[in-house]
């Protein structure tokens, strides 16, 4: 099939998929140009972590993505094979809003391909390679639906073909040049168990078969941060041990006036993706990281720019990163529930219990909420409509299988529980391989035990995040501190009989799932009871 046939299949498609709806409504008001400002990733170097980890992590905040979650085992593939690539079409047929993906080509498939948890964006392989994203949009004359490959796909791609960061993205190089780019711009948070990159993506230009790329280690001891902007500037591909670029980084700037060298330094950002760089909700998460984990750097909250990567002011603990996923400004000017206020029994002016940072967005007109973010607030790194949430650790002094741990969360952070997930896990339970889209809420899927928790916290959040926060500290803070045990008896196994190690690890992970789904689901029923006339 020709481009012009494929490019006018996948049209013909995308609007069957949009017009079958009975019942629902287009995008959320949060998407711009047709993504959603969502996606946050921090990454830390192994000598800025707690315990020599090197870690990437990702919420996936959207209002379409896939609310399940699958093994991807490793396979052995015959000569001729192919991988398959689609493009995501907006899917309003089921019985909630999500995406369609449409064949637009096939590549060649390798010999042998590493398992992988398979996330809406894949994730972790069984050789400690794991990838955050965050989409920034870019420059739209840069997009271009002649290429095949998406950011979806070259997740699986790196995940199954690669064993470090830089041979993902010097793959990725290879392969986007063959194939093309056909998404919006990305980013990529790409680690293994020394060093972790940012690698950032956009098109070629409409028509054109490509992509224009660059990607930047972050330094040993320092953390960075992606929401949804370009942060990428100075580019210095002398320094081969923290520069990678496509070959045409800086042709296609200067051919398009993006860039001029005899007035002005390049800086990736502002040559590909300018307005990314003036967007408060991706900016004030920025200096919310950097500002919860290196305070004595003090920061402004509202300037255009931060640096690519910083020092934390101590080494970063799980903790702390879980810390930071589950914030919404409160005790910030930025905190949209500080003017929500009653007087109390005694007189006090205090925040109403009511009052939430996960409200709907048509109650913050309501409530005369206008923020960084406009009618919408202030874009908090927490959200209501996250699907799932990863934090992966990275650990060279350990065996692949036992090294490579995703700590996985299902919807809204601040009402959830990241379980560990080991690198080498051959399945998970049933409920978080259950979709959550194709027939609406169901309590076989773990996405909505979850959302189901959340929705009910935030309606009287006041009071009830207490209720949950006592269940979900205690529950984390044993998981976290059983980590050395679970990584000491897993060793031991493994040094008599890998198969056991192996084994071992996936009965712990599923279990820890299983655990904190029937404890979702209880908190949820007891939350329900005792405020029942109460919201």
């Amino acid at each position: 099939m020709n481009n012009i046939l494929k490019s006018m299949l996948i049209v013909v498609i995308s609007l069957l998929l949009s017009n079958t709806s009975m019942s629902q409504t287009g995008d959320k008001s949060d998407w711009k140009g047709g993504y959603p400002e969502g996606c946050t990733t921090i990454t830390v170097g192994k000598d800025a972590s707690f315990d020599g980890s090197v870690i990437t992590s990702h919420t996936d905040d959207s209002h379409r993505t896939r609310s399940w979650i699958d093994i991807v085992p490793a396979k052995k593939h015959n000569k001729g094979d192919e991988v398959t690539m689609y493009k995501r079409v907006q899917d309003n047929s089921l019985a909630m809003p999500a995406y369609g993906h449409v064949e637009i080509g096939r590549i060649p498939q390798v010999k042998q391909t590493y398992g992988f948890i398979n996330t809406a964006y894949p994730s972790l392989n069984n050789k400690q390679l794991g990838i955050g994203e965050s989409t920034f949009g870019g420059r739209k004359e840069l997009q271009s639906d002649s290429g095949i490959i998406d950011c979806q796909r070259l997740c699986q791609l790196m995940l199954e073909r690669q064993t470090t960061a830089r041979g993902a993205i010097k793959m990725a190089g290879e392969l986007l040049a063959q194939y093309g780019w056909n998404d919006y711009g990305e980013v990529l948070t790409i680690a293994d168990k020394n060093e972790v990159w940012h690698l950032e993506i956009v098109g070629p230009g409409t028509g054109k078969i490509g992509a224009v790329w660059v990607a930047q280690r972050v330094p040993d001891n320092h953390i960075s941060v992606n929401a949804n902007a370009s942060t990428i500037k100075a580019v210095n591909l002398k320094d081969k041990d923290h520069f990678m670029a496509s070959d045409n980084i800086f042709d296609v700037a200067k051919q398009n006036g993006w860039w001029n060298p005899d007035k002005e330094e390049f800086r990736f950002c502002y040559a590909y993706a300018p307005h990314s760089r003036t967007s408060f909700a991706s900016r004030r998460r920025e200096w919310r990281v950097f500002d919860l984990l290196a305070p004595s750097l003090k920061l402004n909250p509202n300037d255009e720019n931060y640096p690519f990567s910083v020092k934390p002011d101590s080494l970063v603990t799980l903790e702390n990163i879980i810390s930071v996923f589950k914030d919404y400004y409160e005790g910030t000017p930025f905190d949209m529930t500080k003017s929500l206020t009653v007087t109390d029994k005694d007189g006090k002016t205090v925040i109403s219990p009511l009052a939430s940072p996960h409200m709907p967005y048509d109650a913050n007109k309501l409530f005369k909420i206008n923020g960084g973010w406009g009618w919408l607030g202030e874009r908090t790194i927490a959200r209501w409509y996250t699907m799932y949430a990863t934090i992966i650790q990275l650990r060279n002094w350990l065996p692949d299988e036992i090294g490579g741990v995703e700590w996985l969360a299902m919807d809204n952070v601040a009402t959830s529980i990241y379980v560990p997930i080991y690198g080498c896990v051959s399945d998970l339970p049933k409920e978080y391989k259950t979709p959550g889209r194709v027939n609406g809420y169901t309590l076989e899927s773990a996405w909505w035990i979850f959302n189901r928790l959340g929705t009910l916290a935030s309606q009287r959040w006041g009071e009830m995040r207490y209720e949950v926060d006592s269940v979900w500290i205690p529950m984390q803070l044993e998981m976290i501190n059983s980590q050395k045990v679970i990584d000491k008896e897993a060793l031991e196994l493994y040094h008599q009989n890998k198969k056991d190690a192996v084994e071992f690890l996936n009965y712990y992970s599923n279990k820890q799932g299983e655990k904190v789904m029937k404890e979702a689901v209880k908190l949820g029923d007891f939350l329900w009871t005792k405020y029942d006339e109460k919201f």
